[in-house]
């Protein structure tokens, strides 16, 4: 038995003295270092008393120390748990509690009040800071820099992720070795990547974009990575002449464009630049390709499943859509009533199936039961419909959709008219308790920068393109929508914040 996760992500690179990671002072580790580094830090986990399927949360900064804790779980056979930075200590406890952590790595500012949830849940707490100090290293400094990998089988869990958990409790998305490597697999195909790829990587690690699609496809490749902390916009500058790829998520591309030094001079040399993980906007589709001459590459995944389509590497990158289905992924649209597909154009339930969808939720039958049909489709719980072009459209999440006097109304569609609006910059469109309708839409504006809206032409203007009872009651503007740390936008907070707008209670 081997472990292919491991074998194939990190194993394939023993010995090699080619550079892994490029850091901003200028300091490069090769992938021997990187791997050594892993080594120690599983020698660790053995020493201590871990054994492979135990769970290991993590709630650190980024940084190669951080990324070799990843690999040194992959190889000890270790579930790697990835936690959110902005997680409060209450908020963490569920986490641990549920996913039945044995061991928590955290900063060193949390570590008195993990040390003492560990303690009444019988784990273990070591530290690892953001520039690699804490005691997870300083103990791992002294374990040796080869580790017998431990065996596992394709099927093994490899993560544990909780997804947002916007209604209702988190659900902890059990992803496989299989699940994870053949989607990196995929995308390596996919996207043209190579060894000779440099990945500008300014994304989070604990999330689905930065760990298991930008880290394990340049793995795969045998690429190497510009890793950077967080996105700077000044430092991302300065470091894309070195880079030949970028993933980032909508807000990377608005900053850089907001930015007269992002110029076609400065991209020439890139060949693929990669959003995800919320959707974007078509003018900012637009505007970087009149400033680069290149056309932002758009997909659609999520927790569960990692990437289920693409825009084509070559061909027609459609602005408002998430391009086709992947190899090896199916992808139907249904009626979210009794899961019948629909025909051809229908908006519907998003459902895929293939080798990237996850296992089911931890410790969760009745909801996996509910999601993950017999037959291995996945009910997404996103709503989108399939052109005669065969390219993918997402128009909202099923739990936004909104029903007003028995109309359907889909948010996506009064957002397009809204962000062709003079003045604004971006919409959100959400329903809110109305006491004749059930339910009504409420339009939420961004202006431009030094722009006031016109609300009543804006209005007159929708009744134009949309049906009256898809119009807004109301348009209220905004400065900034709340965002989760991916650029999402959050609507169930938008509409806790206007829950009483029409009904005054």
């Amino acid at each position: 038995m081997a472990n292919p996760l491991y074998d194939e992500l990190f194993g394939i690179h023993a010995g090699q003295l080619t550079p892994f990671l490029h850091l901003p002072d200028g300091t490069i580790i090769t992938h021997t270092d990187f791997l050594a580094i892993a080594a120690r830090i599983a020698s660790l986990t053995a020493l201590i008393g871990l054994k492979a399927g135990d769970r290991v949360a993590v709630q650190v900064q980024k940084s190669p120390e951080a990324l070799a804790l990843y690999a040194a779980c992959v190889q000890a056979g270790l579930i790697f748990l990835p936690l959110n930075t902005a997680y409060t200590v209450d908020e963490l406890t569920y986490f641990i509690e549920n996913s039945g952590a044995a061991l928590i790595v955290c900063d060193g500012a949390n570590h008195e009040k993990l040390a003492t949830l560990a303690s009444r849940l019988g784990a273990q707490v070591e530290t690892l800071n953001g520039d690699g100090s804490g005691s997870l290293m300083a103990k791992a400094a002294s374990m040796p820099k080869d580790f017998a990998t431990v065996d596992r089988k394709s099927d093994d869990l490899a993560a544990l992720l909780y997804t947002s958990g916007t209604t209702g409790r988190s659900k902890g998305a059990m992803l496989t070795q299989d699940n994870l490597l053949s989607n990196a697999r995929t995308l390596v195909e996919e996207w043209r990547f190579t060894a000779n790829d440099v990945l500008l990587h300014a994304l989070p690690i604990f999330h689905t974009h930065g760990l298991f699609v930008a880290t394990n496809v340049t793995l795969i490749a045998g690429g190497s990575m510009i890793f950077l902390p967080k996105f700077d916009t000044d430092e991302v500058i300065d470091l894309l002449p070195e880079a030949t790829t970028l993933m980032g998520v909508p807000t990377f591309y608005t900053r850089l464009l907001s930015d007269a030094r992002f110029t076609r001079d400065l991209t020439q040399h890139m060949r693929l630049s990669v959003s995800g993980s919320a959707p974007l906007l078509a003018e900012t589709h637009v505007q970087f390709e009149d400033r680069t001459g290149h056309r932002i590459l758009e997909r659609y995944g999520m927790t569960e499943t990692n990437m289920n389509t693409s825009n084509p590497y070559d061909g027609d990158r459609r602005a408002g859509t998430v391009g086709f289905p992947l190899p090896g992924v199916e992808l139907k649209i249904t009626n979210p009533e009794n899961g019948e597909p629909l025909p051809e154009g229908e908006i519907g339930q998003i459902e895929v199936r293939g080798a990237n969808v996850f296992k089911g939720y931890w410790h969760m039958p009745e909801k996996t039961a509910a999601e993950l049909r017999e037959d291995g489709f996945f009910i997404t719980g996103d709503l989108g419909k399939v052109d005669p072009d065969g390219y993918v459209h997402i128009v909202g999440r099923n739990k936004d959709l909104i029903i007003s006097g028995g109309y359907n109304i889909y948010p996506k569609e009064i957002e397009l008219v809204l962000d062709e609006q003079p003045g604004v910059a971006e919409s959100a469109v959400i329903g809110v308790p109305h006491p004749d309708f059930g339910e009504t839409v409420l339009g939420v504006i961004i202006p431009q920068a030094d722009q006031s809206p016109d609300l009543d032409g804006i209005l007159d203007a929708l009744s134009q393109s949309l049906a009256k009872f898809k119009l807004p009651r109301k348009l209220v503007v905004m400065q900034d929508l709340p965002r989760n740390t991916m650029g999402k936008v959050q609507k169930n907070i938008l509409r806790d914040q206007f829950d009483t707008l029409f009904t005054g209670t």
